[in-house]
This record gives structure tokens, sequence and C-alpha cells, in this order.
């Protein structure tokens, strides 16, 4: 009962001093950085929420995408399902949950050949096609 009456207070104050909180922005998609280890190869993927797109032998489903306000401190943030799946052997979860595209290291897939990170959240760009995968390698240009 005192942390409710705590939170209510604080809740009070920051009205009385006009600090409102902000909802977050959902995004229609999840652009991700992705590198694989192996060949140093980064690419830039972009996960439609609800779908999924592969990175090798990493299967990545988002499923939801919020960004803050441009009044907050700036922050995008994805729940993410990474699965990976080899021939011949059963799917194997490797990571579920939230990523933060300010803090990488926070919430991160711990994988020997690839790294994941978020970068943003996008809404659907009405007229342009958003590509579910690009590849870029660290000088910017594509392959």
């Amino acid at each position: 009962m005192k942390l409710s009456k705590a939170v209510l207070t604080a809740t009070a104050f920051a009205g009385a001093l006009g600090v409102h909180a902000a909802h977050a922005i959902p995004g229609d998609n999840v652009v991700l950085r992705a590198m694989d280890k192996i060949t140093a190869r980064v690419s830039t993927i972009t996960v439609p929420v609800g779908g999924t797109v592969a990175f090798g032998s990493l299967q990545i489903t988002a499923k939801a995408c919020d960004k803050h306000p441009p009044e907050e401190t700036p922050e995008a943030s994805a729940f993410l399902d990474v699965v990976e799946e080899k021939p011949g052997e059963a799917p194997q979860p490797r990571f579920q949950g939230w990523m933060f595209a300010s803090s990488p290291a926070l919430s991160a897939l711990e994988h020997p050949v690839y790294d994941l990170w978020v970068l943003d959240c996008t809404g659907d760009d009405a007229g342009q096609p958003a590509p579910s995968s690009s590849s870029t390698t660290e000088s910017g240009t594509s392959q």
C-alpha cells in the first residue's frame, strides 16, 4: 500500500509541475544492424513488425517496435524473436526479448557467429517500397 501511495504522490507532483509522460510511438518496421563475425560483413536489415527475415542461419521475427517522441531523449526499442535454423537440426531459440538502440549491450544476442542490434523504428513510407533486407559493407557500398 505504501508503494501505491508513493507512486500516486510522484505522479501528482509531476503533473503539478507540468511534466507529462509521453507515450512511445509504435513503428511498422525495425531497422537492425547485423554482422557476420566470420566474414566481417555488416548488413542493415529492415524487418516489418509481425514479419520474419533471414540473416545467415538466423530467422529474425519482429514482434513490436517503439520509438520515443521527438521531445524526449532519442530511443528506439524492439521486441525480437531470433531462432537459428541449421540444416538437419532442430531450430534453436537464440534470443527473445527487448533490444534497445541506445544500449545494445544491455540486452544483446549472444552468438559466436552473429551480432545483432537495433538502430531505429520506422513507419511505413507511403509510395516507397521498404526492402525486406539490404546489405552494406563498412564503407557503405551496396553489395
